[in-house]
């Protein structure tokens, strides 16, 4: 017996590979995953780019990324130009890929002239890929998420 349905994978089918290409490429232009931000700040000096955590206050208490800027989302338009230097590109994140407060912050910096990132993950996995965190008792670190991040060893090979 022939199936009679089509893939679901394949219902749509794949761009070509130039448009592949293009796409790609751009999504690297907007996006840094957490284990680049991790490892460019850990090599020491300047990274060449500022971290923003775009979550409320109780949210930044509760853990945020080692000298990280704290810029609510809401107050991007009008504190920005006072807290960050539009020469240096900005990495924003939020609390994860269920929400979008990292997405509207990048927006928010782009139109006031910001060469801006958004960091994949956010503090989510941030934390779930083991990477130390601040909170206002000092520093943390939790065991890597085996499902996030290798169970022996610092690099994905990604």
């Amino acid at each position: 017996m022939i199936a009679d349905t089509v893939n679901p994978v394949l219902r749509t089918a794949p761009a070509a590979p130039a448009e592949a290409a293009a796409y790609f490429r751009a999504s690297l232009v907007f996006h840094a995953d957490v284990s680049d931000v991790a490892a460019a700040l850990a090599a020491g000096g300047d990274p060449g780019f500022v971290v923003l955590d775009s979550r409320s206050t109780e949210a930044w208490e509760q853990g945020h990324v080692p000298g990280a800027v704290h810029l609510p989302t809401a107050l991007v338009a009008e504190q920005a130009g006072q807290l960050l230097d539009r020469s240096v590109p900005v990495v924003t994140y939020c609390w994860g890929l269920g929400c979008n407060g990292a997405t509207r912050a990048a927006l928010a910096l782009a139109e006031l002239g910001y060469q801006v990132k958004e960091m994949l993950g956010g503090f989510e996995y941030w934390v779930r890929e083991g990477f130390e965190f601040e909170t206002w008792q000092g520093r943390e670190r939790r065991a890597p998420d085996p499902l996030t991040a290798p169970a022996a060893g610092d690099d994905c090979g990604c």
